[in-house]
């Protein structure tokens, strides 16, 4: 079954409902689907769980959700930079949630949940305050935790390329968390810089198959089509 084309990032994110859990893809600025961000600021979805790498840096995308206090809880990985500056002052206003995670496993849960895999065993974290709680088990003498799968209902991530029947490439580091977490939502919605007809894309190259891209919306760029890249090749 084919993607829905949405004619814009508003129409693409307008189903995201109060209280939804939110995967946003993106290392830092790279591969954040600022588009869809911005649109889900615009349509009103609040008490949201966002998952996320980090908690958003300066004044753009995921920051500003956090700063109009759309975001209830926060499960990341690396919370705190530099210019994080709404996450810290929600935070110590008492007004987020945060769920500190470290990056393999923020990684291997969301992975796992795309996988059909419940939990897994983890030696990270073990013996510190992020154990807590948590059931351990000592195997060939290695202690490790338990960890269970990541889930959404919505996965918000950005792609290069995209054919019509939502196969995705991705561009470099953009790639990042995208991929796992459109295998571990509900819905997943990916912008894209264009949507070709099916047979552009080389199949060597697809990373992200079609079954998992529930919504596709193209987002205008600077970036080079593709068929110019292939002119230039």
């Amino acid at each position: 079954m084919a993607p829905r084309i949405a004619s814009g990032p508003a129409e693409a994110v307008a189903g995201i409902a109060d209280g939804s859990t939110v995967m946003i893809g993106g290392f830092g600025n790279a591969g954040q689907p600022m588009e869809l961000i911005d649109a889900l600021l615009q349509g009103g979805a609040t008490g949201l769980t966002v998952v996320n790498n980090n908690a958003g840096q300066a004044d753009e995308g995921l920051a500003l959700l956090i700063k109009e206090r759309r975001v209830a809880k926060i499960v990341c990985s690396f919370p705190r930079q530099s210019d994080s500056w709404h996450f810290d002052a929600a935070y110590r206003a008492g007004e987020i949630e945060l769920e500190l995670v470290p990056q393999g496993n923020l990684a291997e849960r969301i992975r796992a949940a795309g996988a059909g895999i419940g939990a897994f065993f983890t030696p990270t974290g073990y013996g510190t305050q992020l154990a807590e709680g948590k059931e351990t088990r000592t195997i060939d003498g290695v202690n490790y935790v338990l960890e269970h799968a990541l889930k959404a209902d919505i996965a918000l991530i950005k792609a290069l390329h995209a054919d019509e029947k939502g196969n995705l490439v991705y561009r470099k580091t953009a790639r990042n968390f995208g991929p796992i977490m459109a295998t571990a939502a509900t819905s997943t919605i990916a912008q894209v810089d264009e949507i070709l007809p099916v047979g552009s894309l080389d199949p060597e190259h697809i990373v992200t198959p079609g079954i998992f891209v529930d919504t596709l919306v193209r987002v205008h760029s600077a970036a080079t089509p593709v068929s110019q890249q292939k002119e230039s090749a």
